[in-house]
């Protein structure tokens, strides 16, 4: 049966599963039915074959805690005793809509939450001193939930004196910044390059405050108090302002989690997110915003969006309120962003009008026609790349992501056929290799990581797919052309994953290209299907507020039989990673499915004209001498250390001493290396080929142009791996060449 079919085949199994409710209790039918149909699909459709019985509830009200109050900030230990009477029964209510957990604890959270604002109130109305030897826990797997009234009031008046202190010790560097030469240098020089690349220099904002280089102590510290204050005044009024679908997403994903970490039921603000992503497109406005304070305010205009193009709405606006064309005006002010961009969003063609206050205070409505925004930094970008000691030239494309709009037609844009027109283009560069950079790739479109495998092989399997029953399917390139078949290179890190690790465990297998980078991809090695709830019957009945369920259905396996799941793709030559320090990985969360295999599959390998162990040699030599690759080894020591150490001082001394400390440290690590011997070029031919410059715009395209592409090349320039990729490239091509490669000294 198809994973779409499932809405009507649940509204059958509905029938019998109401009779379940327990009389004369009020239960909302939608919720009822959300519950009925994720249990459902959990039990018939993922990998994993579990019940959702008292056995999963157990477990599962231990993740509903945890969504509940990760930090262990709110509630008491009385507060999870009393939950706990119910932690038998997230099953029974799941089918019922009888919610008497979640409702609980919606009352006790709230009720803690308005208990840690009075008590801001109180510790807010004189000021905090910071010469006590005192320390704060961060770390809650180090903490058990508080006792009593006293240990919740003696918690909360160190989370504020910390964050004060913390504002506080922040401002004092300010000011000391402000006298310092050097610093001012700094400044000054960072202001100029950004004036030359936008053309205009950056305007100053009018403010009737105090600069903090001219405020007295006193004045510094009443500052960062009122701060403070003001930050968790708007906090705890945000997180009061939960909705219901707030509340049963953590009740839901505190049971779908107990099977993967991947398996999410997705209420329909998030599903809206969702789909954006995947795609990389959205119709609106084409403004990226965020909170400031209680206001909303526009941080960049996308180019070729309809408020880049339409000229009103520029960086610093504040957008007080929001107009569906001739409509009533909603008020935006203390509105969460992911609400306020929800009344800003719409179809193309329609008309939104923002009631904004410009950087000068001057008030002003925009009206704005929506269209269709196409997120760039979303899309497959590349440039010919040269380096002024080597004697060849590299195409290099970046992709971000496996993007594809699922709701269009193949003619619509996806990363395939944005990459093949790359490799196009850079094959008419004559470069004498590629690189592909899928560092930060987290997937997407499992489709695509099977086409675009195809851009680099003739034929043959690609990965296989194992499903909750057993059977297995192979996806294959079944198109014998190759759009590249030269020296290929396919970088890789720890945030590399799903769909990345598919290409480049394809690419690894076949001997068709040398994966360099971390010591691990990620390790997501399992497909999702999302079931969207918003269709046929159900959308008469509850109108687009079902949201969906993204399920993890199968598994990953690569032509070889051993899976990508948990262990990942370890790459043919290492690179220190500087995040390596992080625990991100897949193994690195609860619940993650392991790793296994399957037996392999028939395939032609890609003809090697490289000795792959000489080349990891020669890498390694060239990386245990390079500067920049010590720092990064280091860094990754002295952050694994300080990840470690949970606690925080709220002494002002202690805290100087080792921010002090830190500072020499960071400044002694810091990769600020700017290797002009590398070259880039054609990155205007990739973004022009990626977005249209409609006339009378190509003024505006341009300045914003030279902007990015100032952004693009430092970036390489800086990349250290990039640079040792080139050197790898240079053994490949005099390998290929007949050329005995020696080792490095």
């Amino acid at each position: 049966m198809k994973l779409t079919s499932l809405i009507l085949v649940n509204l059958l199994f509905l029938s019998t599963a109401f009779a379940s409710g327990k009389a004369n209790v009020k239960v909302d039918k939608r919720e009822r039915l959300i519950g009925n149909i994720v249990k459902n699909a959990l039990e018939t459709y993922h990998y994993k074959d579990l019940k959702i019985d008292d056995k999963l509830s157990k477990k599962a009200f231990k993740e509903f805690l945890k969504k509940l109050d990760y930090s262990k900030q709110f509630l008491l230990k009385s507060d999870v005793k009393e939950l706990k009477k119910h932690h038998l029964d997230l099953d029974d209510e799941m089918i019922s809509g009888n919610h008497i957990l979640l409702n609980k604890s919606v009352k006790i959270i709230q009720k803690r939450i308005k208990d840690a604002d009075k008590l801001r109130k109180k510790h807010f109305k004189g000021q905090f001193t910071f010469t006590a030897n005192e320390e704060l826990e961060y770390d809650p797997e180090k903490r058990d939930w508080m006792t009593s009234q006293k240990e919740f009031d003696d918690y909360w008046r160190k989370i504020y004196k910390q964050q004060v202190l913390s504002r506080y010790s922040q401002y004092l560097e300010t000011k000391r910044d402000a006298n310092d030469p050097k610093k001012i240098a700094e400044k000054k020089k960072a202001e100029e390059e950004a004036a030359k690349i936008s053309g205009k220099k950056k305007k100053k904002k009018k403010s009737t405050e105090k600069p903090i280089e001219k405020m007295t102590d006193k004045e510094l510290r009443a500052k960062a108090h009122a701060t403070v204050d003001k930050k968790y005044k708007r906090y705890f009024a945000r997180i009061l302002k939960e909705d219901r679908n707030d509340h049963l997403e953590k009740f839901f994903n505190a049971i779908t989690v107990v099977y993967d970490p991947h398996t999410n039921y997705l209420p329909p603000k998030r599903k809206e997110d969702f789909d954006i992503d995947i795609s990389g497109q959205l119709e609106g406005i084409g403004a990226v915003l965020q909170e400031d304070g209680p206001y909303i305010k526009v941080v960049k205009i996308v180019p070729g969006g309809a408020a880049w193009r339409q000229k009103g709405l520029e960086v610093d606006d504040i957008i007080l309120g929001v107009a569906q064309g001739d409509g009533e005006v909603v008020d935006l002010v203390d509105m969460r962003v992911d609400d306020a961009v929800r009344y800003i969003r719409g179809k193309k063609g329609t008309e939104v009008r923002l009631s904004v206050k410009k950087p000068d205070t001057t008030l002003k409505v925009i009206p704005i026609i929506r269209d269709k925004v196409e997120i760039g930094a979303s899309y497959a970008k590349g440039s010919v790349i040269k380096h002024k000691d080597l004697d060849f030239k590299v195409g290099y494309i970046h992709l971000p992501k496996f993007y594809r709009d699922f709701g269009s037609s193949d003619k619509d844009r996806n990363c395939t056929e944005d990459v093949r027109k790359e490799l196009i283009r850079l094959k008419k560069s004559k470069v004498d290799a590629v690189i592909l950079d899928l560092r930060n790739n987290g997937g997407g479109a499992l489709e695509d990581a099977r086409k675009m495998s195809g851009l680099f092989i003739k034929t043959g399997p690609i990965v296989q797919i194992k499903n909750h029953t057993g059977s297995i399917d192979t996806l294959k390139d079944d198109d014998p052309e190759v759009e590249y078949g030269g020296p290929l290179v396919v970088l890789t890190n720890r945030f590399s994953a799903s769909a990345s690790e598919i290409l480049a465990g394809a690419m690894q297998d076949y001997g068709r290209a040398v994966i360099v980078g971390g010591e691990y991809s990620h390790g997501k090695g399992t497909v999702q299907a999302v079931l969207d709830l918003n269709r046929g019957p159900l959308v008469a009945m509850f109108g687009k507020s079902m949201g969906a369920l993204k399920v993890t259905i199968q598994k990953f396996y690569r032509v070889t039989g051993a899976s990508t799941q948990f262990k990942g793709v370890t790459p043919d030559i290492f690179l220190p990673d500087p995040m390596a320090y992080s625990k991100s990985r897949e193994q690195d969360l609860d619940n993650a499915l392991p790793w296994d295999q399957v037996a392999p599959k028939k395939f032609t390998p890609w003809k090697k004209d490289f000795n792959l162990p000489l080349l990891k040699k020669r890498s390694a030599k060239r990386v245990k001498n390079d500067k920049r690759f010590k720092k990064i080894n280091e860094s990754v020591a002295y952050y694994s250390k300080r990840r470690e150490d949970t606690k925080v001082t709220l002494n002002l001394k202690e805290l100087q001493k080792e921010d002090e400390e830190s500072e020499k440290i960071m400044e002694k690590l810091k990769l600020d290396d700017r290797n002009e011997k590398i070259l880039v070029s054609e990155f205007e031919a990739s973004l022009k080929a990626h977005q249209k410059v409609l006339k009378g715009e190509e003024a505006q395209w341009k300045k914003d142009f030279e902007q990015r592409k100032e952004e693009w090349i430092k970036g390489l320039q800086m990349d250290p791996g990039l640079e040792e990729s080139l050197y790898i490239i240079d053994d490949m091509l005099r390998a290929k060449a007949g050329k005995k490669l020696s080792m490095v000294k």
